[in-house]
């Protein structure tokens, strides 16, 4: 019988994170929060799932715990990365290091126990992910998704939502239709060739106020087309992104949300320098009241509730 190799190597010019990254000339406030950010492996001790679509390098929790502090946050959510499919493993595992300073947001199937769920929480993890982006995922059947969210409503768990904003039109009833909190990552990724100011982004805002939802606005440099560029020397990239994101801060300033998305997963012309990604947030958060609601306050009252001010 033929056994999967434990050191699967990595997929074709996969960009490993980046290993040294600047001091941010951004102070973030006392008790900040990363909100989305993920593990991989190492996969020696966590395999990654046959299934998936891609194989990264590894990328543990001690790494991450490292870049936590280098950046100045004070806590984690760390996000099941599709890698490792419904094995929670290395997440949990890298909530449960934490000591108290990670949540976590799983992928679980249709099957999934209550007994299995309530471990889960008991772990830390507080949502789950839907994956709609047909790049990283087989197709996701609504019936087995809405099945799931039945589930985990009682727990108080929120979903997270990531799809490509093309998509919107044709998931909203269903998204709308999930009996738990909603929470949208990277924006919807919407198209920053186009105007912060113009329908197709603006159905996507109407959607966030119709439906009481939090927005995650975050991965710049997945969005941007101009890239990570500096201008006249200072530490000011990814601006075409900016008006999107400052218009989210703007309009839900306690529903809006924001994270590394470290060891940036699946990206293909560079690696991001975290520093330089904490100073982008004072670009789209122009406020002090805006940063401590955006890295503070509304983390702590989705993640931690009983600590909440």
């Amino acid at each position: 019988m033929n056994h999967p190799t434990r050191h699967a190597p990595k997929t074709p010019g996969w960009l490993d994170w980046y290993a040294d990254p600047s001091v941010p000339a951004f102070r973030l406030p006392p008790g900040a929060v990363d909100t989305h950010c993920h593990v991989f492996g190492p996969q020696a001790a966590f395999p990654f799932a046959p299934e998936r679509k891609y194989t990264p390098c590894d990328a543990g929790k001690e790494q991450l715990f490292a870049l936590r502090d280098h950046l100045g946050f004070a806590r984690n959510v760390v996000v099941q990365a599709t890698c490792h499919g419904a094995d929670n493993a290395a997440m949990v595992d890298a909530v449960r290091s934490a000591g108290g300073r990670a949540r976590g947001v799983a992928t679980v199937r249709p099957d999934v126990t209550e007994r299995e769920l309530r471990d889960l929480d008991a772990a830390g993890v507080r949502g789950v992910r839907f994956n709609f982006v047909r790049r990283l995922v087989d197709a996701s059947p609504r019936d087995a998704l809405a099945v799931i969210a039945e589930k985990i409503a009682p727990l108080g768990w929120h979903i997270v939502l990531y799809f490509e904003s093309a998509d919107l039109e044709d998931l909203a009833d269903f998204f709308a239709s999930l009996p738990a909190p909603l929470v949208i990552d990277h924006m919807g990724r919407p198209d920053v060739t186009r105007s912060a100011d113009g329908p197709e982004f603006g159905r996507f805002l109407r959607f966030v106020e119709a439906n009481d939802v939090w927005v995650k606005v975050t991965c710049p440099e997945r969005l941007s087309v101009g890239g990570p560029a500096a201008l006249d020397g200072e530490r000011h990239a990814y601006t075409d992104v900016v008006p999107f994101a400052r218009r989210v801060v703007e309009e839900f300033p306690d529903r809006v949300l924001w994270g590394t998305d470290w060891p940036h997963p699946n990206l293909t012309d560079h690696m991001p320098d975290d520093g330089l990604l904490v100073d982008h947030i004072p670009l789209i958060a122009v406020t002090a009241e805006q940063q401590r609601r955006l890295l503070v306050d509304n983390p702590m009252r989705l993640y931690w509730p009983d600590e909440a001010a």
